[in-house]
């Protein structure tokens, strides 16, 4: 067993002052005003914590060489709901005016750094134009995902018709702000085998659970055990920059963990849970005991069923290894991919450079076409061919052929024979919940772990979220879902961990993702799944467009006219899910219209096609019911 940490040990720690960030909601306060102490067992004897409010009011900058103070506009540069980049010499601010107030916070966004000023302010929150993480203009707070870190805050002030800015410089450069967290206040009322909260699975939805905890100010152990090597890591870089090795794509370092008591044990697997007891029990025959159980375990890869499908240089990707192997290998020879996924696509685009060919075997006669429609996917595929991807659609494998052991070849269906050196196989993934079937807890047809609104399983105190799980989607009046989205994970890993604090918050996001091939991005907002038209705009063949999805609503009712009431009722057709490429920000206005609630309709979209200019998004405002 290796990684960061090994089996938990008793170790004597010293108390420390906890202070959490944020304010605790009235039902825990006590009536005096104080901070309640929360109740949690462990081994079944009841231990005590208190959370203490932390001040948010001032912003105190202790170093005074590290403070900047500069004039950066008038106050009627800017109107009510305008944002702008400001420089104060050392570094840029974001600037904004939301009803009547002047804000200003960090101008990057904390996950890939991408300029906020281009983003959607709306009601308190600036969203990010390129992957849909939104942000506190009050607090800087991240209130979405992706991204683990908040923004900074800075001191704004008035003085004679002008704005001034008062920032730390650190924070000016680094445009991040990690929130205060607590730590773990004694490990020593804990055995070996014994933790409040353990967190199966280390990918977003467990870190960012463990993050929220802390952050809230949960002062008990939190245990995390994942089968990779790696502490948590940013996973969707594994097909977009394939040659990253592990300490380049780590989500957190090593020392964060250890500074906030967050135990990881690395190479650790789970193979069978006991909720009656509230035990798990690991493959080397280890038991740990818990209070409460994250289960955020992802999916697996599926394989392909043909002969030689467990030879040499026969790949899926799921780690860093496998990434940084497949372009050692691939580089200068032939590569086939098996499957047009978004993996499959993303691996294509990434050695198409690098290989002497690459090849792609679909089942599809389109690639994308259930999740983006045919037409675009047929620009999408016209892409690829530009970039010497050689397409073989509707086929599928039927051998794998090696020479000295190695892959020589792949035979399709079709009769077909490709020459490779490598293969990569995208075929999709199935949940990794095996090791829950005779557990008790509710796992759907198709192997999902169902879970509610607060990302609870049927059985009190075991939660679970990310890729392995079924959740109703408000977007589409609470439908049971599959959302197997970076950004989905680290949401449900937040709901969860704020209902672990019975907090009873609801998750209510709309499903964010993109893709990167050829130095282009799609953007993607909403979930599309059975639409049924696509509303387009722009030029596919310049692969500059906005598509709109669409699905037949339920019936609805309309009552009353100026002259006469009446019933009427009609079905309407509805935007479920909007794509995009170089059309920003158009998906995170979406995003943000869904989110808030409201409706757009297909009848509004068409006027849009039919008369709106490139990049004009007025026809939103105000737009839906």
């Amino acid at each position: 067993m290796g990684g960061c940490f090994s089996k938990p040990k008793p170790v004597e720690v010293k108390i420390e002052v906890v202070i959490p960030e944020k304010e605790r909601s009235k039902e825990e306060m006590s009536p005096n005003g104080k901070a309640s102490p929360l109740i949690y067992k462990v081994n079944g004897t009841a231990r005590h914590y208190h959370l203490e409010e932390h001040p948010i009011a001032s912003i105190p900058y202790h170093n005074p060489k590290d403070v900047v103070e500069a004039s950066v506009c008038h106050v009627k540069d800017l109107e009510n709901g305008q944002m702008r980049e400001v420089d104060l010499g050392c570094g840029k601010a974001l600037l904004i005016k939301e009803s009547g107030e002047f804000h200003a916070v960090g101008h990057k966004c904390p996950h890939y750094g991408a300029p906020l000023v281009k983003g959607i302010l709306s009601k308190g929150r600036v969203r990010c134009p390129w992957h849909g993480a939104c942000f506190n203009i009050s607090t800087g707070d991240i209130e979405d995902f992706p991204s683990l870190d908040s923004l900074p805050r800075f001191q704004v002030k008035i003085e004679k018709e002008k704005v001034y800015i008062r920032a730390s410089k650190q924070a000016l450069q680094t445009q991040r702000r990690t929130k205060m967290m607590a730590k773990c206040i004694s490990l020593s009322n804990y055995n070996l085998s014994s933790t409040n909260v353990l967190i199966i699975g280390a990918g977003a939805a467990g870190l960012v659970c463990a993050e929220t905890l802390r952050q809230e100010g949960f002062s008990d152990r939190i245990v995390m055990c994942t089968m990779d090597r790696h502490l948590p890591y940013d996973r969707p870089k594994l097909s977009k920059s394939m040659d990253s090795h592990p300490e380049q794509i780590a989500l957190r370092p090593k020392e964060f963990f250890c500074t906030y008591d967050i135990e990881v044990l690395t190479e650790m697997q789970v193979v069978a849970v006991d909720v009656k007891s509230k035990i798990a029990v690991f493959k080397d025959g280890f038991k740990m005991e818990y209070n409460k159980l994250l289960i955020a375990t992802g999916n697996t890869p599926k394989t392909l069923s043909c002969k030689g499908k467990e030879m040499e240089n026969v790949f899926n990707i799921r780690t860093p290894e496998d990434a940084n192997r497949v372009v050692k290998l691939a580089t200068s020879k032939n590569v086939v991919i098996v499957g047009a996924s978004f993996l499959g696509m993303e691996v294509a685009a990434y050695l198409a450079e690098r290989a002497h060919s690459v090849s792609l075997v679909e089942l599809e006669h389109v690639p994308f076409k259930k999740f983006f429609g045919e037409r675009v996917g047929r620009a999408v595929m016209k892409m690829f061919e530009n970039n010497r991807v050689k397409f073989y659609m509707q086929t599928e494998v039927s051998e794998l052929r090696e020479q000295e052991g190695k892959l020589k070849e792949v035979v399709l269906k079709s009769g077909k024979v490709l020459r490779a050196d490598v293969c990569v196989v995208g075929v999709g993934a199935v949940p990794a919940t095996g090791f829950l079937k005779q557990s008790g807890i509710n796992i759907d047809s198709k192997g999902f772990i169902v879970v509610n609104k607060m990302m609870q399983t049927n059985i009190p105190g075991v939660f679970a979220a990310g890729d392995a799980v079924t959740f109703p989607l408000a977007l589409r009046n609470n439908k049971k879902v599959n959302v197997p989205h970076w950004q989905m994970a680290h949401m449900h890993g937040r709901i969860a961990a704020l209902n672990m604090l019975a907090h009873g918050t609801e998750i209510s996001t709309v499903p964010y993702l993109w893709t990167a091939m050829f130095g282009k991005s799609i953007r993607y907002a909403g979930h599309g799944e059975g639409f049924d038209d696509v509303v387009i705009q722009g030029d596919l063949d310049e692969l500059k467009f906005v598509a709109f999805y669409t699905k037949r609503g339920s019936r609805r009712w309309r009552v009353g006219t100026r002259t006469a009431f009446h019933a009427e009722s009609w079905r309407s057709d509805e935007v479920v899910a909007v794509a995009s490429m170089n059309y920003d920000p158009i998906v995170s206005k979406v995003a943000e219209v869904l989110a808030a609630g409201r409706t757009i309709r297909k009848r509004d979209v068409e006027l849009f096609v039919r008369h709106g200019k490139t990049g004009d998004m007025s026809w939103l405002t105000g737009k839906g019911s």
